[in-house]
């Protein structure tokens, strides 16, 4: 079953993105070298960014079109987003920077939700603090949480293990992995590193020059090198 559906086209100085691809739920990896347009992609799916043509559809819910001139605005999309550098409200606390989504959206409080994203993301020791004491890995890892906790059907990560050193990789890559295994949440994870990949997505969308060259499975990622994760 498809659950995301994406055909757009974006110029952007001299730099042309034409995408086209349908991805089914698990993850699915944009994968390619920097510059292919990866993070101009999930920023069209998110809403951030508007394509010159195309369409955007996410669980049978159109979000882009630009035929029938639907764009739907990025807070009613119900698309979470997870960035490099997780940005965080450093005058919040951690509890308060989770519950951000959650009341920006409009969302009814459920704290049986927090809890099971608290727990799973094992976060609930620093719910207290604030960003500025936290370790790189803790930050992503109450990034993803804020953006679970807006409920979202579909969870866009731009990289979001880049800003970390190796140690820290290995820390948060299984909380990745309990998230696709545990909470079935559909993701589109951007990264230009094979060996992260092997680790979390199911299917393989390659990237070059702006383009889609290939859609299929870890099979893609062979010709790739790969990083020591």
């Amino acid at each position: 079953m498809t659950m995301l559906s994406v055909d757009v086209e974006k110029h952007l100085g001299h730099f042309t993105l034409t995408a086209r691809f349908d991805a089914a739920s698990g993850v699915t990896a944009l994968f390619g070298p920097s510059g292919a347009g990866k993070t101009t992609l999930i920023n069209i799916v998110a809403g951030l960014v508007t394509p010159e043509r195309g369409r955007v559809v996410v669980d049978d819910a159109v979000l882009f079109d630009s035929a029938a001139r639907v764009n739907v605005p990025v807070h009613k999309r119900r698309v979470g987003y997870v960035f490099q550098e997780g940005r965080l409200f450093p005058h919040l606390t951690i509890a308060s920077n989770l519950d951000y989504g959650r009341r920006m959206n409009g969302l009814p409080a459920d704290a049986a939700a927090t809890q099971q994203i608290v727990g799973l993301l094992d976060i609930g020791h620093l719910l207290t603090r604030r960003p500025r004491n936290l370790s790189g890995g803790e930050r992503q890892r109450v990034a993803i949480g804020r953006a679970l906790l807006m409920q979202p059907r579909l969870l866009l990560l731009d990289e979001p293990l880049a800003s970390l050193d190796t140690a820290r990789k290995r820390e948060v890559l299984p909380y990745l992995e309990r998230l696709r295994d545990e909470m079935k949440v559909p993701m589109v994870y951007v990264s230009h590193h094979a060996g992260e990949l092997r680790r979390i997505a199911t299917q393989v969308v390659r990237m070059e020059d702006g383009r889609v060259t290939a859609r299929g499975g870890m099979e893609l990622l062979d010709r790739a090198d790969t990083d020591a994760l």
